[in-house]
């Protein structure tokens, strides 16, 4: 039997642990966890105002939507460059933007915390889809196989508040199927959102998305909330236990929208999404030690369903991640766009050169123009 050198394996091991384990890998993680943490955040923001009896989900959001419009807006006035995009197309995905925070804050009013974070999983499938009609994004099998599984894995979670819903101590809701299809219906539109921030991100810029999205979502959600939510406004006892969670769940989902980006840069998609599974665990120990509610066991074997599909159709290829790493890719065309207009003066010194040549050719071009993109 040969002998083992004891130091040279412990000298391979941590060659081999360095390798996988690199500080972008690992603050991919803490960002993952951070997110995930920041979800389950506004998740409990959001169920402990409607169990205080607070009914306002537009106005919840919209501080959100003003700290983005001022924070970033105040950046994007800075540099002093004309937008990307038109407008009108930031006007429509905040509209989009708005009314998929306010079904999903909704349905807290009728369902359980726990539902509410698993059935969000069904903007993934969506955006799957959409990317493949809209963006052209080309999946496999195995991508196809996990949306399968994760659909499986939402089916079941409906069933089990079918299931509840028929025995009152375990119920998270007064109508846990109705909130149950708002949350599918707030999914949706979270997945034409996040599609048409990718699509805009790809063309555009990230942080003119943010401030854009910030301007016409808190538009957007005053004009609701006059319309919607003035007496409820008036009915709310701004006591602190209101106004704590009111403002946790707009700080909670401001840090979100500004690190997602930052994610998506240093290790993609797909670190993010499973890093964002972990949050409808966190809810789960949420429900049972802050609510003191029982939980069903098909919740256990719909997470679990849910956890494989995710890891099924994240996996894949490196060509795949590195496909929605559209943060990465915009800030390498912002810094092509630096560099073209420091090369501009060059660019009107070629120009001209070529226009006094011009005139000794008749048969060139009386001048020639050229001009960065």
């Amino acid at each position: 039997m040969p002998i083992v050198d004891s130091e040279s394996l412990r000298r391979s091991i941590r060659e081999k642990w360095k390798k996988v384990w690199t500080k972008r890998a690992l603050m991919g993680l803490v960002l993952g966890q951070f997110v995930s943490l920041l979800i389950t955040s506004t998740a409990f923001s959001s169920s402990e105002l409607a169990r205080r009896g607070v009914n306002a989900p537009t106005s919840q959001s919209f501080l959100n939507y003003l700290l983005l419009a001022i924070f970033y807006g105040a950046y994007v006035i800075y540099r002093r460059r004309p937008l990307q995009i038109n407008w009108y197309y930031y006007l429509i995905l905040g509209i989009v933007d708005v009314e998929a925070n306010f079904i999903v804050v909704k349905s807290y009013q009728y369902t359980s915390l726990t539902s509410v974070m698993l059935l969000d999983c069904w903007a993934i499938p969506c955006v799957i889809l959409l990317t493949w009609l809209f963006l052209k994004t080309k999946y496999g099998y195995r991508k196809f196989t996990g949306v399968a599984i994760c659909v499986a894995g939402i089916v079941m979670v409906v069933f089990s508040d079918v299931h509840a819903s028929d025995r009152a101590e375990v119920t998270g809701g007064p109508n846990p199927v109705k909130g149950d299809i708002l949350v599918i219906a707030g999914a949706t539109l979270y997945a034409v959102s996040n599609v048409g921030e990718e699509f805009i991100v790809k063309e555009g810029d990230r942080i003119e998305l943010m401030a854009m999205l910030g301007v016409f979502g808190a538009v957007v959600s005053a004009i609701q909330i006059t319309i919607l939510e003035r007496n409820e406004l008036k009915d709310i006892n701004w006591t602190a236990g209101a106004v704590l969670p009111f403002l946790g769940f707009a700080l909670a989902l401001f840090l979100f929208y500004s690190t997602v980006p930052i994610i998506l840069k240093i290790c993609g998609a797909t670190l993010l999404n499973l890093s964002l599974l972990t949050s409808d665990m966190w809810a789960v120990f949420i429900r049972i030690f802050a609510y003191h509610q029982k939980v069903d066991w098909m919740y256990f074997i719909a997470f679990a369903a849910v956890a494989v599909g995710i890891v099924t159709y994240s996996g894949g290829k490196k060509k795949d991640a590195e496909n929605v790493q559209v943060a990465e890719a915009s800030d390498e065309r912002d810094k092509i766009k630096d560099e073209e207009a420091g090369e501009d003066h060059i660019t009107q010194g070629f120009t001209a050169a070529v226009e006094g040549q011009s005139s000794e050719n008749a048969k060139q071009q009386p001048f020639i123009t050229i001009s960065p993109n």
